[in-house]
């Protein structure tokens, strides 16, 4: 018997990737360990947005190769700097970028017959919607619906990995969500780099595509993932129409990076600031209680001080219920890393500021559902005797409960608010 011990980091996309590998796995007769002394091969799924990721993942790396077992090391970081990942692990057995998913089962059978320093790289990934899965989370099924993006954002070495746009048969995606609730799935994940350009290869969209999946009898919710604004404002009626369905949560995970034209031009975003507020509008116009989810890097080169005021006055305009600040850090083999830096502290300062008005507006968008009552999906287990769940605007509610609640639909009351989730009293 073959024990793998295995550890997943980054985004969702990731996360289901990490789901499939496991799967198959699973079904050529490996047995998964949760301790890593004692496996008989390590597996380590990466993550390399950004710098500290990568620095954190490295380290990991490096300790993980001291345990003189052979060592896979999948996801994205092997594509965006595969020498530091060498200079890490020297000896690694195999390394997957996200495209070789389906060849796992080949890494590890090489990885025990003694064989070092191989490398599966794919361009183009396979038939993932075919492939065995093990749901890390019983009440979630993770799907991504499409590999890479269109864009070509300066910043952004993801694209190095994930590679062009490749988006998965309707068909496929249709018949994995039915799949998933038949077996008692209560919660889905329409993942993918970027949501908004679902389609756009193989002439359909995300807007009809969300229309057949909740067209699927049973009850259960979905969240779609981030959406960049161009491809939105392409498909922008049709999407806040089938928003309004009772089987898709009122989120939208909108990247707006910067509050200034001219950042965003140098960035490559292809949109406006205009354009960001005009969706925002739209969508708030048709679904009041919608949770804005968005996302900031600070200290873009060529930031100044007045593009970051921009920045400032959209998020006081524009309240987002979520605010993902990062710090801007070149990564390899991007426009931007080429571009001159801003200093270190006025990056940091930047952040911290930011991150206080973003967390003032959050707790006063938070304190708007005290006294709420209604349905949540217990989706979550929380520390001690607490569980999370979710309302229909997707906001993260803690509950108190000795029971197992994983998994079922409750009826509560919001008693408390905090910036970061909800309180409430289980009602029925």
């Amino acid at each position: 018997m073959v024990y793998v011990y295995a550890e997943n980091y980054g985004c969702a996309s990731n996360r289901f990737d990490f789901e499939i590998m496991l799967g198959q796995l699973r079904a050529e007769g490996y047995r998964i360990s949760d301790d890593a002394t004692k496996a008989d091969v390590i597996l380590i799924n990466t993550c390399g947005v950004k710098k500290p990721t990568e620095d954190r993942m490295i380290e990991r790396i490096r300790r993980l190769s001291l345990l003189n077992k052979p060592l896979i090391i999948c996801g994205c970081l092997p594509r965006i700097n595969l020498e530091a990942v060498r200079r890490a692990a020297p000896n690694f057995a195999a390394m997957l970028d996200p495209r070789s998913t389906d060849r796992i089962v080949k890494a590890v059978k090489s990885a025990i017959s003694g064989e070092r320093n191989r490398i599966f790289f794919s361009e183009a990934p396979p038939p993932k919607m075919k492939l065995p899965k093990i749901r890390l989370n019983k009440t979630i099924e993770i799907i991504s619906i499409s590999e890479g993006c269109l864009g070509d954002c300066a910043y952004c070495c993801v694209r190095f990995a994930r590679g062009k746009l490749h988006s998965y048969p309707p068909d496929e995606i249709i018949k994995k969500v039915e799949d998933a609730v038949s077996e008692g799935i209560r919660e889905v994940w329409l993942t993918s780099q970027d949501s908004g350009a679902y389609g756009m290869d193989i002439n359909t969209n995300l807007a009809r595509l969300l229309k057949e999946c909740s067209q699927i009898s049973g009850k259960f919710m979905m969240r779609i993932g981030m959406m960049n604004p161009n491809h939105v404002l392409a498909i922008l009626s049709e999407l806040i129409e089938i928003f309004k369905s009772e089987k898709i949560f009122n989120f939208l995970h909108l990247p707006v990076q910067s509050g200034d034209n001219e950042v965003l031009r140098k960035m490559n975003r292809r949109y406006t600031i205009e354009e960001f507020k005009k969706i925002v509008e739209e969508f708030r116009k048709e679904i009041p209680d919608l949770t804005l989810s968005t996302d900031i890097i600070c200290g873009f080169p060529g930031e100044d001080s007045e593009a970051f005021e921009n920045t400032i006055s959209l998020i006081k305009e524009v309240k987002p219920d979520i605010v993902n600040i990062s710090r801007f850090f070149p990564r390899p083999n991007t426009p931007a890393e080429k571009m001159r830096q801003l200093n270190v502290k006025v990056i940091k300062n930047r952040s911290r500021r930011l991150s206080e008005i973003a967390r003032r507006i959050s707790l006063e968008r938070n304190r708007e559902w005290i006294g709420w009552e209604g349905e949540i999906l217990v989706d979550e287990k929380g520390k001690g005797f607490s569980w999370i769940g979710r309302n229909i605007a997707y906001k993260p509610i803690v509950i108190k409960s000795k029971e197992n609640l994983m998994g079922r639909f409750l009826r509560v009351k919001i008693t408390n608010a905090f910036p970061t989730y909800l309180e409430a009293e289980i009602t029925s």
